[in-house]
């Protein structure tokens, strides 16, 4: 099962591609502003609830998709801009594990702890449970 929700990933995070590909702007923006999402994680210096609620707004697909139809609707590049990198980040944190945070800690995420040995039985790895 964990192939499978990666590829699903994998398959977002082109669609996040061919997106941006339909937009004016220059490739190496999509390359440059791929990782600003994580500024999110400064939450984390707040604590852990403040933390978790940061990082979910920055990674949250709901919120991406929502901008890119708000500028869609309102013909703003920019604003369809904003919406493809916060989506494309998020499934590209997903191929790699990374879900949104629980406020008990930045290693409970809704896909399982991060950095556990699924084998060892000690949390849940990627995408576990």
């Amino acid at each position: 099962m964990k192939t499978t929700l990666k590829l699903e990933e994998l398959a977002l995070f082109l669609l996040g591609i061919f997106l941006f590909s339909q937009l004016t702007f220059a490739w190496w923006w999509f390359l440059v502003l791929i990782l600003t999402p994580d500024i999110g994680m400064l939450g984390y210096l707040f604590g852990n609830k403040a933390g978790a609620i940061s990082y979910n707004i920055f990674h949250h697909r709901g919120i991406a998709v929502a901008i890119y139809l708000i500028g869609v609707y309102t013909q703003s590049e920019i604003t369809q801009f904003i919406g493809v990198i916060l989506f494309s980040h998020a499934a590209m944190d997903r191929i790699f594990g990374y879900g949104l945070k629980y406020d008990k800690g930045f290693r409970f995420t809704h896909l399982g702890e991060i950095g556990n040995d699924p084998s060892t039985g000690s949390g849940s790895g990627e995408f576990g449970h």
